[in-house]
């Protein structure tokens, strides 16, 4: 039974979101639309977030020690003394989120995820969901996130994760677009399609470490990485 980790409801219903000529540039198997359509389409009665929310909700919870369930840990005086940064929004957890006094928010594209407009050691966490695949060098993008973190900080952040295949890269490819079959715009077109060996690009981006953290596998996969603590470290 899935729990929501955001909220603490176990009460959900499915939607499919995939449509064919998604299905066909993503080249999916009928078992990976089965885990895609539920990473996206699965949803929280009690906070509106689907099971990429939840997982990078979990990853949240396991940064900060705290749990099971999120929406108390934001409440508390803890959650009082932390600053983050959550540069997309994701439905549920970012309401949660918006409790804490340290919340700051500042959606991508708006905000240039390449060149990100906060000083350095700025924040105790950073989140974004499902907007790497969406950023032309997600690498310049992982490192002005390194950036902006204190030294121990975390990154949490989600990315649509086909497992059975390696990270590819669109260039030569016909541009193809996430969202829903209406949307085309720059913002909504994929640049990398990410596979199994999705953590390498956050290391070599400089992070010192990165855990997984999957709800209902493989559908929903959140990672964690962690900027080092000590002071002046940079991303190379």
């Amino acid at each position: 039974m899935t729990f929501c980790s955001i909220c603490g409801s176990i009460d959900f219903q499915d939607r499919s979101v995939l449509w064919p000529e998604l299905i066909s540039e993503w080249r999916l198997s009928p078992e990976e639309v089965r885990y895609v359509d539920l990473q996206q389409g699965r949803t929280c009665l009690g906070c509106g977030g689907n099971l990429r929310s939840i997982a990078l909700g979990r990853a949240l919870i396991s940064v900060w020690g705290a749990g099971p369930v999120l929406a108390e840990f934001t409440c508390s005086n803890r959650a009082a003394g932390l600053s983050l940064l959550d540069l997309n929004g994701a439905a549920g957890l970012s309401d949660t989120l918006r409790g804490m006094s340290g919340y700051r928010s500042a959606s991508y594209p708006k905000e240039d995820m390449q060149a990100l407009s906060f000083p350095e050691s700025s924040f105790d966490v950073v989140v974004h969901s499902d907007t790497l695949e969406h950023v032309p060098d997600p690498t310049v993008g992982l490192r002005e996130c390194l950036r902006v973190l204190k030294p121990g900080g975390s990154l949490c952040f989600t990315v649509p994760i086909i497992v059975g295949r390696m990270t590819q890269r669109r260039d030569n490819l016909p541009p193809s677009y996430h969202g829903d079959p209406t949307q085309t715009g720059e913002d909504w077109r994929v640049y990398t399609e990410y596979g199994a060996d999705v953590w390498c690009g956050v290391i070599e981006a400089g992070f010192e470490g990165v855990s997984l953290i999957a709800v209902e596998y493989p559908a929903a996969i959140a990672l964690t990485a962690k900027r080092s603590s000590r002071v002046g470290r940079q991303a190379p």
